[in-house]
């Protein structure tokens, strides 16, 4: 099962800590949600449910949500 670990205001966040997620070997997804015809309005950072703490601590020691 997939599990929300963060939500992004745009598409550059969403970009970053996918990568750094999947560079620690953690499967990972985005889902676009609320879009609109001009933007992206939130993008959902999904994880296996198994890894989602460690994706997490990768989110928060990287200090990736600023």
């Amino acid at each position: 099962m997939w599990t929300v670990i963060y939500m992004a205001s745009d598409r550059e966040t969403a970009d970053r800590i996918e990568k750094a997620i999947k560079d620690e070997g953690i499967l990972v997804k985005t889902r676009e949600i609320m879009k609109s015809k001009r933007r992206c309005c939130c993008i959902e950072i999904i994880v296996p449910e198994s890894e989602a703490e460690e994706a997490q601590n990768i989110i928060l020691e990287k200090n990736l949500f600023t």
